[in-house]
């Protein structure tokens, strides 16, 4: 068939599509995230159909997969689910988007973790239900992302200054000067004025270069991060998880290898072998088109036209 997949990874900072034709060769498109979403499910679909069009280039749409950033329940995939069935009659499967890291592999059912602008650990059982951890935004949780990590930084900087500690020490210079912090008493502040989880996020890698000038506190904050990524995990097993293999993945565990590292480290010494663990380094949107094209293989596939007889 001449038709395409398509999948669509939708994150917190961007929504990446991309689609896949019956030759293999891959078209993509990456738009902010804020320029199109509006958290209603209708309007959410028809936005992200008007992308997909836009990449068919009047092929006809086979299948779309869909992980997206925030459906953190069944109930709110099923939402946008039908979001779609109001705007088209296109096969549309939507899972979180923590479920494309282990499917980018071809691990379908396996433990997904996302550390990037957030995290969450996400796994779906043999019978189909939802598994999910974390996920419960900066403010209140995402340890071990973007967001969470800065957060961290600042209530350990905090700390650190409480019990006499000095403001030349690498990660304190560092996160004072890249949220403009004039006086210890405004750190709680300017972590608060941030403008959200994204903004707040970007200055994470202050932290790891800070780590690598020699701040033990910035270590211990990477270390504490990658720990409470591995108790998410450790959830997901207390409530039945059936997976055997964890991937991990998002920008910020993808970008730096201390805390890809201190994560591998903590699997490991709290799994041992019943877990396999990696790191899946490439883009999230992979997963989606797996599922795309198997959801597009499941479908049966349109009669031909029947030819009219020749006459005589």
């Amino acid at each position: 068939m001449n038709g395409i997949t398509v999948g669509i990874d939708i994150g917190g900072t961007k929504t990446h599509l991309r689609a896949y034709g019956p030759a293999g060769h891959a078209d993509d498109l990456i738009v902010p995230s804020v320029e199109w979403r509006l958290r209603d499910w209708t309007g959410d679909a028809r936005a992200l159909l008007a992308f997909a069009e836009t990449l068919a280039a009047g092929r006809p749409i086979r299948a779309i997969a869909v992980g997206a950033h925030g459906c953190d329940n069944q109930e709110e995939c099923d939402a946008f689910e039908a979001g779609f069935r109001a705007v088209t009659t296109i096969p549309v499967t939507v899972v979180n988007d923590a479920e494309l890291i282990p499917a980018s592999i071809g691990a379908i059912n396996g433990i997904g973790v996302v550390a990037g602008t957030g995290s969450i650990a996400v796994t779906r059982n043999a019978d189909g239900r939802m598994l999910a951890a974390g996920g419960w935004g900066w403010v209140i949780g995402d340890e071990g992302s973007a967001a969470g990590l800065v957060r961290e930084a600042g209530r350990a900087i905090s700390r650190y200054l409480d019990c006499g500690g000095s403001r030349d020490e690498p990660l304190v210079r560092a996160l004072f000067a890249a949220l403009d912090i004039d006086n210890p008493a405004r750190i709680g502040s300017q972590v608060a004025n941030a403008g959200g989880a994204a903004a707040l996020g970007r200055h994470a890698s202050v932290i790891f270069d800070a780590a690598s000038a020699g701040s033990a506190i910035a270590q211990t904050v990477i270390e504490e991060g990658a720990t409470a990524l591995v108790d998410l995990v450790e959830r997901l097993k207390m409530l039945g998880a059936e997976a055997r293999s964890v991937v991990a993945g998002g920008g910020v565990i993808v970008a730096q290898s201390r805390l890809a590292d201190a994560f591998l480290k903590a699997m490991h010494d709290r799994f041992g072998a019943s877990l396999s663990v990696s790191i899946y380094p490439g883009p999230p949107v992979e997963g989606a088109c797996n599922i795309a094209k198997a959801l597009a293989a499941a479908m049966p596939l349109p009669a031909a036209p029947e030819r009219a007889g020749r006459t005589a």
